[in-house]
């Protein structure tokens, strides 16, 4: 079983920073492509980014708008998630997501997935 723990989480000012991390307790096929999505509230899931640990590519959400940056620190098998500009509507429970399909938006390629970490954004 593959195991997926976020911290970095918490009550925010609008305009700050967050980076968010999720350790792996492994690296291997099944965790060959790890991703971060979010639910607000009252909303459906939303894909955010992911990294491939093969080659680090990445992939953003449409609406990512650059303020997103997602990385991979090899060493901790853990990922990161870098969210600048925060404004109240980024409040959500963020999740983060392993699998071994490759790149991609949808849930569906996710085996793996974390607690969720709430995120909130003050005005």
């Amino acid at each position: 079983q593959v195991n997926l723990v976020e911290s970095g989480g918490g009550l925010v000012q609008a305009g700050a920073s967050l980076r968010l991390s999720c350790a792996a307790s492994e690296r291997t096929h099944r965790t060959g492509t790890m991703a971060w999505f979010r639910r607000a509230p009252g909303k459906e899931r939303e894909f955010l980014a992911a990294f491939a640990w093969n080659n680090g590519a990445t992939e953003y959400s449409y609406s990512a708008g650059g303020r997103i940056t997602i990385s991979g620190d090899d060493a901790e098998n853990t990922v990161w998630l870098q969210i600048n500009s925060l404004t109240p509507e980024d409040t959500a429970v963020y999740f983060c997501a392993a699998g071994q399909f490759g790149l991609g938006r949808g849930a569906y390629l996710y085996n793996y997935w974390g607690q969720g970490i709430q995120v909130t954004v003050s005005s």
